[in-house]
């Protein structure tokens, strides 16, 4: 039983015996001694003690809701050659892109794929990439094909979660608006109402190229990307450069972009680079 509960229940057997006492013992309080009615009626109720706060700003101002990464839809060319480059692929369908490492050649291709398919241009995105290793053979990969291809795929995720969020990239992926295709499976296909992107073509041969070039459907855009000076193939194997020739002879309907030196966007120290080695 609580303090309070004994102090009410001496009030009541106090007050009951006064009322019926005609003659006998009256009860009295000692003075000096403990007044349970006294106290109850003086002593304030206990309170519970409240921390305080030493960051009242924090609590004042509400939590701000996390919000997601904001990504730039439209891209602006850093040197005359990427103006090049993205006017062509604005204005032809097809489009061979050539040029040191750092020219930005694989990041506008992506970009503007994914641009295109957010305006509903096309309906789905299909990136190619041929699995030649950088002069290291890594053996078997596990997996489906998406997996096998990941470790070869990976500059194009990068760029297209640069583009889009992660998990966005994934849903895209899972649903077939992104498709992983292997340069090995593409004979037969006609890629119709796509964005296609054909990545590091430099080690692609000549007959692989010719194959890949003649898969371009209806309502649909191929962008050819690649550097003939670095090629992971055998000497005079890599077809880039003489597709490129006999393709930019026909005249303007493909589109040929031919990016140096000075369209580096990447270190500085990488067109330095390119200079000596």
């Amino acid at each position: 039983m609580g303090k309070r509960s004994a102090v009410r229940r001496v009030r009541a057997e106090f007050q009951g015996r006064r009322d019926r006492d005609a003659g006998g013992v009256h009860l009295s309080v000692i003075e000096g001694g403990w007044d349970p009615i006294a106290e109850d009626d003086h002593q304030p109720r206990k309170r519970k003690r409240v921390q305080p706060s030493h960051n009242h700003q924090t609590q004042q101002q509400p939590q701000q809701p996390q919000r997601d990464q904001a990504y730039v839809k439209n891209i602006m060319p850093k040197s005359e050659g990427q103006a090049r480059l993205i006017e062509a692929i604005d204005r032809q369908n097809m489009v061979l892109a050539l040029g040191p490492a750092g020219t930005g050649k694989t990041y506008i291709a992506i970009a503007k794929a994914v641009e295109a398919l957010r305006a509903g241009k096309v309906g789905r995105i299909v990136l190619c990439r041929p699995a030649v290793d950088a002069g290291e053979n890594i053996g078997f990969l596990p997996g489906d094909m998406e997996e096998k291809l990941a470790p070869y795929l990976r500059p194009l995720y990068d760029a297209l979660q640069d583009r889009m969020a992660a998990k966005q990239v994934k849903a895209m992926i899972a649903e077939g608006q992104i498709e992983i295709a292997s340069v090995g499976f593409m004979r037969g296909r006609t890629l119709s109402n796509a964005f296609i992107v054909v990545d590091e073509a430099q080690n692609c041969t000549y007959v692989q190229l010719k194959m890949l070039l003649t898969r371009l459907g209806w309502n649909s855009k191929m962008i050819v990307t690649g550097d003939p000076q670095q090629s992971d193939l055998a000497t005079d194997l890599s077809g880039l450069a003489p597709v490129a020739d006999r393709i930019e002879s026909m005249g303007g309907d493909v589109g040929v972009v031919r990016l140096a030196q000075v369209d580096v966007v990447r270190h500085p120290v990488v067109a330095k680079l390119l200079d000596v080695l």
